[in-house]
């Protein structure tokens, strides 16, 4: 599978509220524009074991889809590029493949350029 096909799901902290970030594994997130994305001024990567209680996976494993809490989602604007990408199934190692517009429906991501 091809790298820019595959995207990672970090959980970020911005001003003291979890939100999801999907972004290609093979790019940074922007902190900043994740902050502007969801209205908030100040966002940094969660606590490992915040993100871990928050959406029930463990860090290196942790998929966009049915987490234990909901929280908000952001999805890099780049997953159009592609017809289908690569998320984590919610075990290290376990990929799922699903089309850009699949994963924003059952995610209910807004998409925004957040990689950097």
């Amino acid at each position: 599978m091809a790298p820019e096909r595959m995207f990672k799901t970090l959980v970020a902290t911005v001003d003291d509220r979890l939100v999801l970030a999907i972004v290609p594994v093979a790019r940074e997130i922007d902190l900043k524009r994740l902050a502007g994305a969801v209205g908030g001024r100040r966002a940094e990567l969660a606590e490992a074991v915040a993100a871990e209680r928050a959406t029930g996976y463990v860090i290196g494993g942790i998929s966009p889809l049915a987490t234990r809490r909901s929280l908000p989602t952001v999805l890099d604007s780049s997953v159009g590029d592609h017809a289908t990408v690569f998320v984590s199934a919610g075990q290290r190692g376990l990929q799922l493949e699903l089309a850009p517009d699949d994963l924003a429906r059952l995610t209910r991501a807004e998409l925004a350029h957040i990689a950097g």
